[in-house]
């Protein structure tokens, strides 16, 4: 569980679109991430 305040770990995920993505590629931005999981979900 991360605490308020406290940076990210270190992760990769592909987009929407297929395309791998890491934490890193946004160094120096302000990065909102949301999290959809496919459970109980149309997606």
């Amino acid at each position: 569980m991360l605490k308020i305040g406290a940076k990210a770990p270190a992760f990769r995920l592909r987009s929407d679109e297929g395309k791998e993505i890491a934490l890193k590629d946004f160094a120096g931005q302000r990065v909102l991430l949301f999290l959809y999981p496919k459970a109980n979900t149309s997606g």
